[in-house]
Formats: structure tokens, sequence, C-alpha cells
């Protein structure tokens, strides 16, 4: 199909009148798999009613485009009226894509209008072909298909692009698990909302879970990607293998997210994040923390992407890194206060139980019994990064580094 026989076969169905945004799709993803053969284009229906835009455009498995289709004529077309919110979203979460009414095309790239032409126009109820713009249009659409994302230099620069994806994941997510609840239909996603629901949280909300497995997701990509020998390459595949065995939950997820049942209206936005991970060294950008200050630049890091995705959650959550000399005073002084004024030699590393009588209600009336609890507890009430409880492991360890036997069976596990 030529892009005059596109416009011929848009007058002919637009001419009989009762004509949709939906009428012309078949087309349009026909002349663009005709002037770009190397990409496809694909239109899924459940997708977009979970916010997903009209065309994904693949090459090798992996987005490199979109598409937004509005009705032909549409007036907002720059998305500053009836379109902003839908078309704003788009924008800061997707870095190429672009709107259309089937005959003028706007080009999109890294939030920027960086184009934009008509390729035919509606003259008297008829749609009549701009010949003089059909070679500049290949060319930006042959230039739109060959897009590759910037390489990513710095930490802050991720931490963004992350948090936009994030985002999109979530309401991606939350409308999904609402439109299998709406026509009670079950699905995998929907499984595991069940599951999360009944074991963890009784009563998460699906905007809740939605948020949770959105960072969860878009973070354990990331974790992954820190511990990619091969820059290259990278999959949702490669992801979970990559993932540490330490992590239960994280690791069946991502054998979920790599799977064949995963869930086809998440899974697009999980592919364009690995084209961002493809475009930087994650490790590399990550060596340049200071580790006098921050000991596992992971867990920092996740303070930076937190407050790219939601500073209202990261501030209710307490995810503020404390620095390194901080908590090892922490840590020392409490180690004192126990061995000096509680007579534990051991300190923080004091493993003895003490029994303590607690009131029972039985089939017979209440009883006393007898319960045996550590004498040393440990309790975070602001656990953010989690940096109070992985210094006192860490302090524990190097105090008792004598006593090898303690430390071997589990040490590949503290590794990971």
């Amino acid at each position: 199909m030529s892009i005059n026989q596109y416009v011929e076969n848009l007058n002919k169905k637009f001419v009989l009148g009762n004509t949709t945004e939906h009428t012309f799709r078949g087309d349009l993803a026909t002349l663009i798999e005709l002037l770009a053969p190397n990409v496809l284009v694909t239109n899924e229906p459940k997708r977009q009613a979970c916010g997903a835009p009209d065309y994904i455009l693949t090459k090798n498995s992996l987005p490199i485009g979109f598409i937004e289709a509005k009705d032909m004529g549409d007036k907002d077309l720059l998305g500053e009226n009836r379109n902003k919110e839908q078309f704003d979203r788009y924008k800061t979460s997707l870095e190429n894509i672009i709107f259309t009414d089937y005959l003028s095309f706007y080009f999109y790239r890294n939030q920027e209008c960086v184009a934009q032409i008509a390729i035919a126009q509606i003259v008297n109820g008829k749609i009549k072909p701009i010949t003089d713009n059909f070679s500049e249009f290949e060319q930006l659409l042959g230039n739109f298909c060959s897009y590759n994302i910037e390489n990513i230099k710095t930490a802050s620069q991720l931490a963004e692009l992350m948090a936009h994806k994030a985002k999109l994941l979530a309401q991606t997510i939350e409308q999904a698990l609402l439109q299998d609840k709406e026509n009670k239909e079950e699905s995998s996603l929907y499984d595991q909302f069940k599951a999360f629901k009944e074991i963890l949280i009784h009563d998460i909300s699906e905007k809740n879970f939605a948020d949770v497995y959105a960072q969860t997701i878009t973070y354990g990509l990331f974790t992954a990607r820190y511990h990619d020998p091969t820059l290259p390459t990278f999959s949702r595949i490669e992801a979970y293998n990559l993932l540490p065995k330490s992590n239960p939950f994280l690791k069946k997820l991502f054998g979920y997210l790599a799977g064949l049942e995963v869930d086809k209206r998440i899974e697009w936005i999980a592919d364009d994040l690995i084209q961002v991970f493809l475009a930087c060294d994650v490790t590399k950008m990550l060596n340049t923390y200071d580790y006098k200050q921050y000991k596992d630049p992971i867990v920092h890091f996740y303070e930076d992407f937190l407050e790219k995705y939601d500073p209202v959650q990261r501030k209710a959550m307490g995810v503020w890194y404390t620095p390194i000399p901080v908590v090892n005073f922490m840590v020392q002084a409490l180690d004192h206060i126990l061995k000096k004024h509680f007579n534990l030699p051991k300190g923080l590393a004091d493993n003895s139980k003490v029994k303590i009588k607690q009131t029972s209600k039985g089939e017979g009336g209440y009883d006393q019994i007898e319960k045996e609890f550590h004498r040393v507890q440990l309790l975070d009430p602001a656990t953010g990064t989690g940096t109070f409880l992985a210094q006192v492991v860490d302090y524990i360890h190097q105090k008792m580094q004598s006593q090898q036997g303690m430390w071997l069976g589990i040490g590949g596990y503290l590794n990971e």
C-alpha cells in the first residue's frame, strides 16, 4: 500500500459516514508496516482499555515507538484541551510517540513536538491527499521507527525515567484489575492480587496493590540490571536468571513476568523498561556513590527513585537515607548500653531467651502460660531503606568472625 492508496482507502470509508477512530486502524497499521518493513505494528483493544496507546511498534520484540490515534478531524492533537490528561501521561512516560487523526501526524520525542505534518485534508466532505508532503512523511516515519533511547548517564536521569514508566505501569495494572473485577473475569494478574490480599495485606485496594506491583517490577528489573555482566543484552528472562534466590517473592514474580502467562496488558510496559536499562550501565552509574556513606548503592538509589515516583509516599514511608557514620554510632551505642547496663556480655549478638508468663484464653477459661522470647529484639519503627538493620547484621558479623563455623552455612545467603 502506497501513501496515495492509504488516503484513497480512508476516503472510501469516510464518505460512507458513521466513521470513528477505530474505522481506520487497520489501514494505518498496514501503511506503517509497508513503509517500515522491519517493524511490527500491534493494535490490541484489551491493552487500550487499560491505558495503552492504540499502536505499539516493536523491533526485535522490544517497543521502539507508540501511536495514539484520535477520530478524524480531532481538533486537539496538541493535547491542550480534552486530550490533555491522556497526552501528558503518554508524553512523560513514553519517549517516542505520535499523535494522529490519520491525516495529520505530530511526532514527539522526549516530551517535545519535533515535527508535525499532514498527508491529507478534508475538503467538501472528501479526503484529499497532500502529495507534496508524502516524501517528508516517509522520512519522518523512518526516523521515528529507527529510534533508539539515548544513553542514560546519570542516576538522576535514570530515576526519573523509571518513575515515569512505573507510574504508567501502576495506572495500567489498576485499570486491568478493575476491568477484571467488573467483568468477573479470572486472570493471572487478578489471581496474584487475591493471593496478596489473602496472605499479606487483607484490606489492600486495587490501587495500592498496583502501586506495590509496579514498584516491584520496576525496581526488580533495576536490581537485575545492576548484576548483569552482559551490557549489550537484557530481557525479562535474563532479569529472572539474574535475581538472587535469597528473595523468593521477587524470584517468583519475575518467573511469571518472564513466562508465557504474563498479562499482555502490562507486558508492553515491562518491555519498554527493558529498553531503558539497555541504554545505561547501572553498575558504573552507581559506583559513583561514596561507599563510605552508602555501603549499598541499590538501597540508597531507592530513595532517589521514590522521590521522583511519589515524593508524598516517600515522606510517609520515611524513606530517607541515614549516613553510614551516623548509623554506626547508633549501633555501637546500643551494643554498649546492652553490655554495660543490661549485663549482656554479647550485646546485640546476645541470643539468650527469657520466659514470660502470658494470659491465654482456652476452652475452660483463662490460663497462665509461659512463652519463650529472645532477650534482645530489634525494632526499627521507621524502616525506610533498611540501613539500620543492615548495619546491625554487619556489626554482629564483624564481631563474631572468629566463630567461622557459625557463619559458614549462611555466608552465601548473606552475600546474596
